[in-house]
């Protein structure tokens, strides 16, 4: 086995940046951060298997699991947060989990990221169970929290992955599925926030919609099944079915209050 770099930790290449202009930072940041792309690009097949495990889960009635601490577990959150108004599932199919608890998605909590079994603590706080699918996520890839919380979910039969930024990790070894995004030293050292954070939120962003499309919540190209929780909500899905059934705008917005959805209006729709 190769021996473990934590390049995520690993010395900017960039110097004295206090004493640089704003442009030359704004440069040098963006220039960074297009490399981001590239590194997901030579983990496609990688984040495709995960793909694959997630929708077999779901089809079984099982859940999605994200696990993280600070960055990491916020950008699990954000994802989970958006799958039911994007895609109308229910709030409990895809769950985030941050280590610190709720209050932790504003504010720092010191040491929680530390503890060895608060994170399995946490998962069965949530009833998990062998159909269901958890997904760790840690740029470093060494997080206590989120490292042995998949290591107990291996003991209990519970299918695992993980996104990291270091290859060769403790938590890509204890992951069944790693997806293994290596970006290379932050702009600011250390500031995983960074880099590591887009990786993290652009693999998220491909493993629920590329999920949520094969279990057909997308039709065309359209959100069918979308949550219609407010005004700008409510005209896009009126002009959805407008565009879908080639009627006027007046008789989309009758069709979808009175189905109460998007795909139930396009679906009970008779000309």
């Amino acid at each position: 086995m190769n021996k473990f770099i934590k390049i995520t930790e690993q010395n900017s290449k960039y110097n004295s940046i206090e004493n640089k202009s704003i442009d030359l930072i704004l440069k040098e940041i963006n220039g960074e951060d297009q490399t981001v792309a590239v590194s997901i690009n030579k983990e496609l097949n990688s984040i495709k298997t995960v793909i694959l495990e997630v929708i077999k889960c779901i089809k079984n009635n099982g859940r999605l699991f994200y696990i993280g601490s600070g960055t990491s577990g916020r950008m699990g959150i954000l994802d989970a947060s958006e799958c039911p108004p994007t895609f109308g599932v229910d709030n409990n199919l895809v769950i985030g989990i941050i280590a610190g608890g709720d209050k932790a998605i504003r504010n720092s909590q010191e040491f929680a990221e530390d503890s060895t079994n608060q994170g399995w603590l946490d998962l069965k706080g949530k009833k998990i169970n062998e159909k269901d699918f958890v997904i760790g996520i840690a740029a470093s890839g060494t997080t206590p929290y989120v490292v042995n919380a998949i290591k107990e979910c291996n003991k209990n039969n519970i299918s695992t992955a993980c996104i990291t930024c270091n290859k060769n990790s403790p938590l890509a070894n204890e992951s069944k599925f790693p997806i293994e995004i290596i970006v290379g030293p932050e702009y600011i050292t250390g500031s995983s926030r960074m880099k590591a954070g887009t990786a993290q939120k652009m693999v998220l962003n491909m493993l629920s919609t590329a999920s949520m499309i094969r279990l057909g919540k997308v039709k065309g190209n359209k959100m069918v099944d979308m949550q219609l929780s407010n005004n700008k909500l409510i005209d896009r899905g009126q002009k959805i079915i407008a565009k879908e059934l080639n009627i006027d705008l007046e008789e989309a917005l009758i069709l979808l209050n009175k189905f109460g959805s998007i795909r139930n209006a396009i679906k009970n729709h008779t000309i």
